[in-house]
């Protein structure tokens, strides 16, 4: 069932949304507010774009171009009914394409910043995967990997543009190894928690395409306070 909502975060903004897939999750609020924006960053790619939560919610930080890729056709509709629906189709354009394919015929460093909210999963001989294509699809290893979503940004990015990633605290070594390999160095971390005395559940990271040495880690960003209540942190993203 399809459902127009209003995005966490940006109370402005709404995204139509399949009630029978994932919902907009607090990972795709957090990663264009962690980004790094700077004069430099005139076009910006979102990879696996889904209802383009992520441009529409990185357009309330800068007036630049922003382009999202998304290979599932259904998807695609419900991000270009979310453009329209924030009057937003002159700053963001939606490519119905995958993006193993589509990175191929776009020109070298094309790019400032790349961001992507990848699937979480390797996909294996024993995993279970959702019956659901989109489900199985958001988080599963299927169609887009780690390898390749580095890869491709290595292509695509300029000299010094920036990778960020939303991803899972166990994935980190792969990510790290894999920016280190393909020349991303990273340069910031935030981990991100449930609430204290809890285990880290997302990670945000970020690199920059042959940047010099130096990482940073954010402080810790907790998301229920005691009372289960949106901590002060979190709620700098609902003014």
């Amino acid at each position: 069932m399809e459902k127009l909502n209003y995005i966490f975060g940006s109370p402005q903004l709404c995204v139509y949304q399949d009630t029978n897939s994932f919902l907009v999750s607090l990972d795709s609020v957090l990663l264009p507010h962690f980004v790094t924006l700077t004069k430099r960053t005139k076009n910006i790619l979102d990879i696996g774009t889904g209802n383009a939560v992520i441009p529409i919610i990185l357009s309330t930080r800068t007036d630049n171009y922003i382009k999202g890729v998304e290979i599932q056709k259904s998807s695609v509709e419900l991000a270009k009914k979310s453009i329209a629906y924030n009057k937003l189709e002159k700053q963001i354009e939606i490519i119905e394409d995958d993006i193993k394919h589509y990175y191929q015929v776009m020109d070298t460093e094309s790019f400032d910043l790349i961001t992507c909210n990848p699937p979480y999963f390797k996909t294996s001989e024993g995993s279970h995967l959702n019956d659901k294509e989109r489900k199985t699809y958001a988080r599963h290893e299927l169609s887009l990997n780690l390898d390749e979503i580095m890869k491709i940004s290595k292509k695509l990015l300029k000299n010094g543009g920036r990778l960020a990633l939303v991803h899972r605290p166990e994935r980190l070594v792969d990510i790290i190894m894999l920016m280190k390999k393909y020349r991303l160095e990273p340069k910031k971390i935030q981990f991100v928690y449930p609430k204290k005395n809890k285990e880290a559940n997302i990670l945000l990271i970020e690199g920059i395409k042959n940047g010099n040495p130096g990482l940073k880690i954010f402080d810790p960003l907790y998301v229920y306070d005691d009372k289960n209540e949106y901590t002060n942190q979190i709620l700098e993203y609902v003014k």
